[in-house]
């Protein structure tokens, strides 16, 4: 089997002279770099700033990017999708229609032609492969279909931060399917996941699949693809025991059992002067209302939590959320419940425009439909009919004892938004939940008909009648790939690219200052070329071995050849980026690369 055809090859061969190669290697760290991928690649000479969050690819780095999208087109063409490419420039008219023109508020760019027509730079493109289907299939015979393409995407973050892993622009593979019925969908929903699981295994780092929120998607099952980093913006939580794992944002607690509440003391409000946090009360009501049982804890009391929701279409909410004391409202999980709408805690003007609420000590008497205050109002799960608290009394200075659930007061609804810790129950009740980090590389969404009712989106049924498509969506972060790749492969030196993916297979360096180092070097070089290997061959005649071999270092490609004083004794140096090395005779390097070169691409 030749070189050339195994995966994470270019045909025949290519041969990069360092002497004539569009790089430059840095040896400080940029200063806006955060993390290890960022600073790498900027260093490296692959990528380099245009604006926050914007970066031009240079020739290195374009070469590692087609490797990652080569990857991942042999795995979607692998499943039967086929590939399209859509514009990046579209009009307004289509997310209108679904709703996301206004979802979206300030994160996406929006821009008027000189007609003062409203476009937007795609985000994503769920409407456009929609209106596409619907414009060219009309049958339950045209389906099941999937459609993908890798495409440029634009998103106006905030922050963007840490290189390629959050930026403003980005490419990303997204692909759909689209099936008659819900089977259809869930054998679609399959094949998208398993050739996943391909993909991230071929692009050499260790990954986690996780329950997750559909978010502005919408629909049903969701799961996301981590790769596991310390870096990472997402965090999960997965159970040794039974192999559950989730997106923070979707973990579910363990619901208790109701308590039965027959004999359980009546409320009574009491004074607590002086407790200002929920540390000071429960210090208090240890020492003025002790428990016959055991001490009061955090957990025993009830916080509700006001917050002020700013909806997309300009309308604002107000929302009461009821957690145990001893955990805070988690940040992300709120972002995810309430999106697309923002939100912000109650500040002074929004307690004054409600004076029927006393801050400090809110209880659930005025909240809720039922409530004085008229304010939605949503419980913790574990809020349980039958458990009891102690929370505000709505009065100053004072929290009602006793207050039972289902008895004494109900909710508008049940929400997941309280803090995940390590050691918290598994909702399965077979083990404990750890924490980790990761970077999200994939999700697949199975949206169902969200956006095929939004757009009228319909096939003829075996009998004739009009049935709405339902659909797939599944992305893969190529961009945010890339930068995942680095971050789990390099040292203090530099990158050290799995051989996937790395812009060559061999690193060539010739050392010393006579010739016939260099025409040793040369003649290594062009053989394995020949032979299908991608070289780069650090030919630069003036340049010292130090700096020749730290470039090599921090450049990263897999295996190194050195061409220098061993050539007197008949032999060349033949090491892996970070492995030990090995003498090689001359006549025999080109083979012996050949061999490692292709067992690396073969595992």
């Amino acid at each position: 089997m030749s070189i050339a055809s195994l995966p994470g090859t270019r045909q025949p061969g290519d041969l990069l002279r360092l002497s004539h190669l569009f790089v430059r290697t840095l040896r400080e760290d940029p200063a806006d770099a955060e993390v290890a991928s960022h600073r790498l690649l900027v260093r490296a000479g692959y990528i380099r700033r245009a604006a926050p969050g914007i970066y031009s690819w240079l020739p290195l780095g374009l070469r590692v990017l087609a490797k990652v999208e080569r990857v991942v087109r042999e795995e979607m063409d692998a499943i039967g999708a086929q590939e399209v490419h859509f514009p990046a420039l579209l009009p307004r008219e289509p997310y209108e229609a679904t709703g996301r023109w206004t979802e979206y508020g300030p994160n996406i760019f929006r821009l008027k032609d000189r007609k003062e027509a409203d476009y937007l730079l795609a985000p994503t493109h769920e409407e456009m492969f929609t209106l596409l289907v619907k414009d060219l299939y009309s049958s339950y015979k045209d389906l099941p279909l999937a459609l993908y393409q890798i495409q440029t995407k634009y998103r106006d973050e905030a922050r963007p931060r840490a290189g390629l892993i959050r930026g403003r622009e980005f490419i990303m593979k997204d692909s759909y399917s689209f099936d008659v019925d819900d089977a259809g969908l869930d054998e679609s929903y399959a094949k998208h996941r398993a050739a996943y699981q391909r993909i991230f295994d071929r692009l050499g780092f260790e990954y986690v699949i996780v329950s997750a929120h559909a978010g502005a998607m919408g629909g049903s099952k969701s799961e996301e693809f981590l790769a596991k980093s310390p870096i990472g913006e997402d965090t999960y939580v997965e159970c040794k025991a039974c192999g559950y794992a989730a997106n923070v944002e979707a973990a579910h607690a363990p619901v208790p059992d109701p308590i039965p509440f027959d004999g359980t003391a009546e409320a009574h409000a009491e004074d607590t002067p002086d407790t200002p946090t929920i540390e000071a009360l429960v210090a208090y009501l240890n020492a003025r209302f002790p428990r016959e049982d055991r001490p009061w804890a955090a957990g025993d009391t009830l916080k509700n939590v006001l917050f002020r929701l700013d909806h997309p279409d300009g309308t604002t909410e107000a929302v009461a959320i009821g957690v145990p004391g001893d955990r805070e409202v988690d940040v992300k999980r709120m972002e995810a419940a309430f999106y697309p709408a923002e939100f912000s805690p109650f500040g002074e003007e929004d307690f004054a425009a409600r004076p029927e609420l006393v801050k400090g000590y809110i209880g659930p008497g005025v909240l809720g439909e039922a409530g004085t205050a008229k304010i939605r109002y949503l419980l913790d799960p574990r809020v349980v009919e039958g458990t009891r608290w102690v929370t505000g009394a709505n009065r100053p200075g004072q929290h009602v004892i006793d207050l039972v659930a289902g008895r004494d007061f109900t909710a508008d609804g049940t929400i997941e938004v309280a803090e995940v810790w390590p050691g918290d129950p598994c909702p399965n009740g077979d083990g404990i939940l750890e924490t980790a980090r990761g970077i999200e590389m994939g999700h697949v969404f199975q949206l169902g008909r969200k956006f095929a009712e939004a757009l009228d989106l319909k096939v003829l049924d075996e009998n004739g009648k009009a049935v709405t498509v339902t659909m797939g969506s599944y992305g893969v972060g190529v961009t945010r790939a890339l930068a995942a790749i680095a971050e789990g492969n390099h040292d203090d030196k530099g990158l050290a690219w799995p051989a996937q993916v790395a812009p060559a297979h061999v690193h060539v360096v010739a050392t010393g200052k006579g010739t016939e180092v260099f025409d040793a070097a040369e003649r290594i070089a062009t053989e394995l070329v020949a032979h299908g290997v991608e070289v780069v061959y650090d030919d630069r005649p003036k340049v010292s071995p130090g700096v020749k071999f730290a470039d090599a270092e921090l450049l990263g490609v897999p295996l190194l050849v050195v061409v220098g004083r061993g050539l007197a004794d008949g032999v060349v140096e033949v090491r892996p980026r970070a492995g030990q090395a090995e003498q090689v005779a001359v006549d025999d390097a080109v083979p012996a690369v050949v061999e490692r070169v292709e067992a690396m691409l073969a595992g």
